[in-house]
Order: C-alpha cells, then structure tokens, then sequence
C-alpha cells in the first residue's frame, strides 16, 4: 500500500500543505491502518458509521490512549476533507479510549548530575536545553540561530506542538557553552558559503520561495546541523537540515547506562524534570505552563503529583513507632 497512487497523493496533499513530517508520518500510518481495518475497501466507499467504528476498535481492542486516538481521528478528518472531499459529519456513538494516565518518569536532581558527567559535545548541549529549557528534543533540534537570544538569555521555540511559538529561559549553564558553539558554528557556515555546491539550507514551509536568499542567510541556520544533506520532500534539491534525533537518543541512553539509571528513560524525561523541579523550587504553575508551551494548566497539573513532597512533607506512621 505504501506506494499506490492513492496513498501517494494524500502524502503530496500534505507536503504542499506544508505539514510536518511526524504529522506526514502519522497520518498516513492511521490512513493506512484504517484501510486495512476494513478489508482494503476505498474510503471513499466508507461512511461515517465505518470511521466510529474504526475508532472504537481503537479504544477498546488496541486500548490505545485518549490523544491517540484523537490523532487517528484527526487523520481520518483530514483525509474525507482534504482528499475525499466530502467532510465528516457528526459522528454518533464514538467510545472514548479509557486508558488510564500515567505519571511522567522524572530524575532527581543527583541523577541529572550523573547523567550529565557522561554526556558530551552537542549531546550536552542539547541535554542542556531540554533540562535547563524544557524543550522536547525535536523543538532543540530545530533551532535556528535567530532563535537564540544570547542578550537576554531566552530563546524562542517555533512552530511547536499545535503550531505555537514559545519564549523559554536559557539557563546560565547552557548560555556559556551556546556562546562558543555559535562560535564553531559562524566559522563553519563561513566555509560552506565557500562551497559553490552547497545549495543553502533548509527553510520552513514556503519561505524559499519567497525569500531565495534566506537559505544562504545566517541566521536561518539549525544551531545543530546535520553533516549529511537529505533532499528536499518537495523540490529534491539537498540543502543543510538539522541533526537526527537518532542519533541524540542514542548519546542520552548510553549516558543513562554509564549513570546507572534505572528508570524506564527517554529524551523526554530532562522535559518531566524540568517541570517538576521548577514548580518544587516554588515557581507558579501558569509560569511553568507557559515555559512548557502547554495549551491547557490542566496537563501542567500532572507534575504536581511527583513532586518531592514524601521525604519534605510527610513523616511516614512506620517512623512515630
């Protein structure tokens, strides 16, 4: 199915609408699930009885959770919308996923500092920012150096989850190493100018076509530039893009093992230890919504529950004894 004409003019859809790619990617992984669900029938001889009932397979068989089959939805909404052209209407009888809500594993601060003594070089750096900032590690990845506020020790996520710029802190820590990584980097964008077959770098959406030049521009480069020059999703044309989250992944977990961490740890870990340390050093919870770029304080309340309060707060019954 992956390469039917089908399939590959719903993926062309989604490019020239300037989509994502993770968003790319999973809206064809749930397009494709949904097809296979109802035997390879075209969705355009579906209605919406089938999409409620796909969703319920959802829910109830896969027990996925609640934002995954949101986002299922959403791909299919896009799908009879944009492709099929004829919009889904209500959709009756639609059986919420009930999986419950786990609690984010977060470090302690002694474990970020083990973690810390096993890291290196960018992967540092952008360990750094997902602890000292809370950035996700895509949101890291793609910085550009206009992005990056040295004076005022801020930087600015764009285009984050649900398509909202952010302002967040850089830490005093990250800011001293930043300053000379933007050194490295300003001499190696010098050299690649040089380079007459270096086609710039990649920009968002439509803006190369609106502003040529800008590949070639400064400002617009990733702080983390990959050493490799995949082509263009649209134009083919190879140009600078940033760093692979691969290959950061593989750095953190392999300074997770040097550190002895037990925990069941990701990149997204420094992001639940960010938040919850802030709000542990006394900091308002809106603060920290806004930092983290939540849409609702209601998914910034769930840090509350694994803050450090047993060994501060509570004496436990065993220790009157």
């Amino acid at each position: 199915m992956a390469s039917s004409p089908f399939i590959s003019s719903i993926r062309q859809q989604l490019r020239l609408n300037h989509y994502s790619y993770q968003t790319e990617k999973a809206y064809i992984y749930w397009i494709k699930d949904f097809i296979r669900f109802h035997r390879y029938e075209h969705p355009q001889n579906l209605t919406e009885k089938d999409v409620v009932s796909f969703l319920n397979y959802l829910a109830n068989k896969r027990n996925v959770a609640i934002n995954t089959q949101k986002q299922a939805l959403n791909a299919l909404a896009y799908l009879y919308k944009n492709i099929i052209q004829n919009p889904l209407g209500q959709l009756e009888g639609i059986q919420r996923s009930s999986k419950p809500k786990r609690l984010p594993t977060v470090f302690t601060r002694q474990e970020i500092e083990q973690v810390f003594t096993h890291l290196f070089g960018e992967a540092k750096l952008i360990a750094s920012l997902l602890y000292g900032s809370g950035l996700r590690v895509s949101e890291a990845l793609r910085l550009r150096i206009k992005d990056i506020d040295i004076a005022s020790m801020s930087l600015t996520v764009r285009a984050s989850k649900g398509d909202k710029d952010r302002v967040t802190i850089l830490s005093s820590h990250s800011h001293d190493v930043m300053v000379e990584h933007l050194r490295v980097q300003q001499e190696k964008f010098r050299q690649l100018k040089a380079d007459p077959d270096w086609n710039g770098v990649h920009l968002p959406k439509s803006l190369g076509k609106k502003f040529p030049n800008a590949h070639y521009d400064y400002k617009w480069q990733f702080v983390f530039p990959s050493s490799t020059r995949p082509p263009d999703l649209i134009t083919g044309v190879r140009r600078t893009y940033h760093r692979h989250p691969r290959t950061i992944g593989k750095s953190l977990s392999f300074a997770f093992r040097k550190a002895g961490i037990t925990k069941h740890a990701s990149s997204h870990t420094f992001r639940h230890s960010f938040a919850t340390h802030l709000l542990e050093n006394g900091y308002d919870i809106r603060t920290v919504q806004e930092l983290l770029g939540h849409k609702s304080v209601e998914t910034t309340q769930i840090y509350t529950h694994v803050m450090n309060k047993g060994a501060n707060a509570v004496k436990s019954p065993l220790d009157h004894l």
